[in-house]
């Protein structure tokens, strides 16, 4: 009777057929886009918030460098700065993933690189793998995570030390205040050092040329 109320794990472990189909489906399609950054940020922002044509123009720089943009294939922040990219005749690519509220690519990814992913897992070591640098953008839940997972992988050193760049001060300071007065000055779980992990800035430009100048000294387009 007990064993009838556990779950079964019968297809698990064909399960893994799929997962490494996705890896390399991926990595195919990623191992030739060269020198990229992901963007993150909301998916919920119309073309009339400002931080659409933020993400927008800071796509637009930094294609215009030389760089490809990853985004995760969606409306909003994502759609923002694959049309940046576009205009900026840049590479411009999705990593879609299936979601119950099925949502379509935005219009402005190559087709080269429109890949769509089942597992968020399979999804970030794409994201991760082929970026020079992360731009996070204001955002949800999915952006943190994106942005965390980064800053872990940075930490326990599975990943080489790249610039991630915050943009909007006014969004995230209140974060890196309790950041700073919680994690690290009251219980001590962070140190000061954990701080030059990422910088945050509203200066596109800023931006734009940090990402530049980390490139032309490392020359590194693979981070594990």
């Amino acid at each position: 009777m007990e064993s009838d109320l556990l779950p079964t794990h019968d297809g698990d472990a064909w399960r893994t057929f799929r997962i490494l189909s996705e890896f390399v489906q991926g990595f195919e399609a990623m191992m030739s886009i060269g020198p990229s950054v992901s963007f993150f940020g909301s998916s919920r922002i119309t073309p009339d918030n400002p931080n659409y044509k933020i993400a927008h123009d800071l796509a637009f720089k930094i294609a215009k460098k030389g760089f490809a943009i990853i985004t995760g294939g969606g409306p909003g922040t994502m759609a923002a700065a694959n049309q940046g990219a576009q205009a900026a005749g840049g590479k411009s690519c999705g990593l879609c993933i299936d979601l119950p509220q099925e949502e379509e690519p935005n219009p402005y990814i190559d087709r080269k690189y429109l890949l769509r992913f089942r597992y968020f897992f399979v999804r970030k070591v794409m994201f991760i793998r082929y970026a020079q640098a992360f731009v996070v953008l204001p955002g949800g839940f999915g952006t943190v995570d994106e942005l965390f997972e980064a800053l872990t992988l940075m930490e326990t050193g599975k990943i080489k030390k790249f610039p991630i760049i915050l943009i909007g001060k006014d969004y995230w300071t209140g974060l890196i205040n309790w950041m700073r007065e919680t994690m690290e000055a009251k219980y001590h779980h962070i140190t000061p050092e954990h701080f030059d992990l990422f910088v945050i800035t509203d200066n596109l430009d800023t931006a734009a040329h940090a990402i530049e100048c980390y490139y032309n000294k490392e020359k590194c387009v693979l981070n594990f």
